[in-house]
């Protein structure tokens, strides 16, 4: 009887592949390997796509931690700047059949973190898998921070030093 196997390792940012799969005999046909070639898919690719499905989800404020986020609102408002970074707040490691991922949330204020993260965890896998053809092994979520509606009406009350 063979078996299929997979590792998943922490490597230093910016490393190559850290999710790596061998599966020989494995049911699942590849569907990233054809009689025509191979298909590659970047790991920039794949934190996009899991951004967007993300911030899909009713519940979550913004991602990233407390200094990308602040660093990421400086960079928006540099003129001819892209705008918002869509990969912020996404971590992942892609192998040549597998990813894992990691989200970086803040929630609304009342939100269930519970329900909202089983949410996300379902919307980025569906979102990953049918786009790349990947299989999505985990979805990691944490939970940096909870936005409530009353932080924004303290930034704007403070008086400008300009006139």
């Amino acid at each position: 009887m063979t078996e299929s196997s997979t590792t998943l390792s922490k490597n230093p940012p910016g490393s190559s592949s850290a999710v790596s799969s061998s599966s020989a005999g494995s049911a699942a046909p590849d569907r990233l390997a054809t009689d025509e070639g191979k298909i590659s898919v970047a790991q920039g690719v794949v934190q996009k796509i899991a951004g967007m499905a993300c911030r899909e989800i009713s519940g979550v404020h913004s991602m990233g931690t407390s200094p990308n986020r602040a660093f990421g609102a400086l960079r928006e408002r540099i003129p001819g700047s892209s705008g918002p970074n869509v990969a912020q707040g996404v971590g992942v490691e892609v192998g040549e059949t597998q990813a894992a991922i990691d989200l970086d949330i803040v929630v609304e204020y009342g939100v269930s973190i519970a329900d909202l993260g089983r949410s996300i965890q379902r919307n980025v896998k569906q979102s990953v898998e049918r786009m790349t053809g990947l299989e999505v092994v985990e979805v990691n979520i944490n939970v940096d921070d909870v936005y409530l509606p009353s932080d924004d009406d303290q930034q704007q009350e403070t008086p400008s030093r300009v006139s």
